[in-house]
């Protein structure tokens, strides 16, 4: 059994390994960032730290929309990096039993471009578990060159003081 948040998006819902998340917080907006891709909703100070948002509805090919009250971050880190998901909502931490995961059927992993890779039913519901390099684009060079690591760019300028 492990430890998952649940976040919808769409009236879908998705499901995310709490070891992945350092925490969760209401969404009030974010700077936008010039040239960065349309999925990058901007950047956003978390305990003094500045993180980019990923608008998790527009990496996942859907339309964008308004903040609400429900809206949430969800901050999350893998390999060492530090991005914000921006969810429609999420509130809920379950128990899921990972010997219960199924692998995502090939149609999904194919038609969600391998940000699905299981799929977990709990009664009636079905949570789709995301694949968090993946979204960040471990292995697509558009957001290497996006979401700068925490040290920043290593060939920015230096200003001279």
């Amino acid at each position: 059994m492990k430890l998952h948040v649940v976040f919808s998006l769409a009236g879908t819902e998705y499901a995310l390994p709490v070891e992945a998340v350092l925490q969760m917080e209401t969404f009030a907006g974010a700077t936008l960032v010039p040239g960065a891709p349309a999925y990058v909703a901007g950047i956003v100070t978390v305990r003094g730290r500045v993180v980019p948002v990923i608008d998790l509805r527009v990496r996942f090919g859907l339309p964008s929309t308004e903040v609400t009250l429900d809206t949430r971050i969800i901050v999350s880190e893998t390999e060492g990096r530090v991005v914000a998901l921006r969810v429609d909502s999420a509130r809920e931490v379950l128990k899921l039993d990972v010997a219960q995961h199924q692998p995502a059927p090939s149609v999904i992993i194919e038609r969600a471009s391998g940000f699905v890779y299981a799929v977990h039913s709990l009664g009636t519901r079905l949570l789709l578990l995301i694949d968090l390099p993946q979204i960040l684009g471990e292995n697509s060079h558009d957001l290497r060159t996006a979401l700068l690591d925490d040290a920043g760019s290593k060939t920015r300028p230096q200003l001279s003081g």
